[in-house]
């Protein structure tokens, strides 16, 4: 999947109309800042102070103040309409019937600092990764579990805040493959800087199986692993079921991100280290090491204890 995609790229209609609207606005500016400053360049030549002159002073001219009001004021009507329609068109508003019902294709959920996404209608939960098909408009619900957070992803869609209490809406699309970078926009917090996050945009196809790769409840480790058997024990037995999901187990809680499929996932830590048994080693032994102030203290496990949960997150290590 191609990641060199860059950054100020627009790769979706949303992000096309907003480069566009940017262009525009650049252009207008700059359109009046060379007419000002060609009029005070014109009045220092022309009208300079000469000695013993006095400059003549004009009062009540009318006319010549309508005629520098037409100009700024048709300015502005001009910039207010090409905002408004992008406002109009691309804002999420809810179209349901019955009036009232909520629609989305998937529900973003920010906490601090990583974010919990979930795809309706599929029963699939992630973290930190948001995969769609290209070229379909998907409608994202976002809220927030804590303080106010900010999605915002640049080459596709527009920022929108995650208020707590409240359901905001966007829309989200791809014109083509790649890995788009995500961010929290809005400070919230000690790890504010590391809480980001990809859209991976996958072809259709593409899209269909990996979602068909998420549904599937991940199989025991078989007994000839021991260390990874050891890991399920452990993890079933110690405090990591009291935060973390894994589907197929007693594991339900939601307070950390749902681990289910762990491995499959490219970073660890809301973009904070890529994800490896040695990096999830790393991460085991003192998250606070690695990401100051996060949820998840250090529990000051074993080495032994921290192969057997790594056995068990990767499972085609245990096979």
């Amino acid at each position: 999947m191609d990641s060199s995609i860059p950054v100020f790229e627009p790769a979706s209609p949303q992000a096309d109309a907003i480069y566009h609207l940017f262009l525009w606005v650049i252009l207008i500016s700059g359109v009046i800042f060379l007419i000002v400053g060609g009029l005070i360049v014109v009045a220092i030549y022309r009208f300079r102070a000469r000695e013993n002159e006095t400059p003549q002073a004009v009062y009540g001219d009318d006319r010549r103040e309508m005629r520098w009001l037409v100009g700024p004021t048709i300015v502005v009507l001009w910039l207010v309409a090409i905002s408004a329609k992008f406002v109009l068109t691309y804002n999420a508003v809810p179209k349901v019937d019955p009036p009232g019902d909520t629609v989305a294709d998937l529900v973003v959920t920010g906490h601090q600092w990583w974010w919990e996404v979930h795809y309706v209608g599929a029963s699939v939960i992630g973290a930190n990764e948001v995969h769609i098909p290209t070229n379909k408009r998907l409608r994202v619900k976002v809220s927030s579990a804590d303080v106010i957070h900010c999605f915002w992803v640049p080459q596709l869609a527009r920022k929108i805040d995650v208020i707590p209490g409240r359901d905001n809406y966007i829309w989200l699309e791809a014109h083509k493959p790649g890995a788009y970078q995500g961010r929290c926009a809005e400070y919230c917090g000690t790890q504010h800087a590391w809480m980001n996050f990809k859209v991976y945009a996958h072809a259709a196809d593409d899209y269909e199986r990996w979602l068909t790769q998420q549904k599937e409840v991940p199989s025991s480790p078989p007994s000839t692993h021991e260390l990874a058997v050891a890991g399920k024990a452990f993890f079933l037995t110690a405090t990591c079921i009291e935060c973390h999901t894994i589907e197929g187990t007693p594991a339900h809680a939601t307070i950390g991100p749902n681990l289910t499929h762990f491995e499959l996932r490219k970073e660890i830590g809301g973009g904070r280290i890529a994800n490896s048994p040695e990096s999830l080693a790393l991460w085991l032994k003192n998250p606070q090491a690695l990401k100051p102030g996060c949820k998840m203290p250090n529990f000051k496990l074993t080495g032994r204890q921290i192969d057997q949960l790594v056995a068990y997150l990767y499972p085609e290590n245990s096979k």
